[in-house]
């Protein structure tokens, strides 16, 4: 049966078609099914969500209409299937497939314990951008004014696989931007093949290898944010207004830069409460343009987000 979608974003029915593990750490999964010719990605870090089985084993079965949001939030939680957010690495929409790289965090999760344990066509949902009515800036962050001529880049391994396609994207450049990238990972195998050129500097922060005090959540990040070299297009022409606090165990942190400027350009993502410590040590600490970076909280420590 052919499913017309009018909406910027739609359902995907999809099944697993391949696995490929990246690192001790992370693996990328490839999805497979005609609906996905359907499919967008407008940005490197375009967002998407993945609907898994229950814990019984039933598929998600999100059905095909604009309202289903409002009607997967009708449910009680306790209901619902599990609901995950993650990042399109590659789609060949053509071909009818997509990739989604996934952390690999054991079995304390619906979406690791997936991803590690699923069976070749086993099937999933995904809620992605819909090919053919696409409508305004949706599910990305990563809008660099043209021209940009510095970039900074920080990101734990849940970013990785965006900030990896930020590189990709800005590599491809016939003149491309100055720009350091701190990616903060648990091993040293967690060190993923990039492009080069002569204005790029990657820093890989292993958590196993440096003292404990750097080895939690997101203090690499945080040290990283710190040492970054900031060019003077970076900071901002007058004094910081006072800088409202977020409490990341009850809001989101997620702020969005402006894209007017090309002098700087940033872009981070982690772990929510490591983000608004950069966040506070950028802008308050270091000066920079609060206008100039994006902070993004993908998920916080010990609590479930989807």
């Amino acid at each position: 049966m052919t499913i017309t979608i009018t909406t910027p974003y739609r359902i995907f029915d999809v099944s697993l078609a391949r696995r490929e593990i990246l690192s001790p750490n992370m693996a990328r999964l490839t999805f497979a099914g005609p609906q996905v010719r359907h499919m967008a990605t407008l940005a490197p870090d375009q967002r998407i969500k993945i609907f898994f089985p229950k814990q019984d084993g039933l598929p998600p079965a999100i059905p095909h209409r604009p309202d289903w949001y409002e009607l997967y939030k009708l449910q009680p939680p306790g209901e619902r299937v599990p609901m995950r957010t993650y990042t399109i690495r590659y789609l060949r929409a053509d071909a009818g497939e997509v990739d989604i790289d996934f952390v690999l965090h054991g079995d304390n999760g619906p979406a690791s314990r997936w991803a590690a344990n699923a069976d070749l066509g086993d099937p999933v949902q995904i809620s992605a951008p819909n090919r053919d009515h696409l409508a305004g800036n949706q599910g990305y962050e990563w809008k660099p004014p043209a021209g940009v001529r510095n970039v900074l880049l920080i990101a734990d391994l849940t970013a990785v696989p965006a900030a990896i396609g930020i590189l990709e994207e800005l590599s491809m450049l016939s003149d491309p931007p100055k720009t350091q990238a701190f990616f903060e990972v648990p091993d040293a195998g967690d060190r993923l093949p990039l492009p080069q050129w002569p204005g790029l500097d990657v820093h890989w922060m292993v958590q196993s290898e440096v003292a404990a005090e750097l080895a939690r959540y997101g203090a690499l990040m945080i040290d990283a944010a710190a040492k970054a070299r900031l060019p003077q297009g970076a900071i901002a022409s007058i004094a910081v207004p006072e800088l409202a606090e977020i409490d990341v165990d009850k809001d989101s942190l997620w702020e969005r830069a402006d894209t007017r400027d090309g002098s700087f350009y940033g872009w981070v993502a982690g772990e929510a409460d490591a983000v608004r410590i950069i966040r506070n040590l950028l802008i308050k600490d270091r000066g920079v343009d609060r206008s100039l970076v994006n902070l993004m909280g993908y998920w916080r420590h010990g609590r479930i987000r989807d």
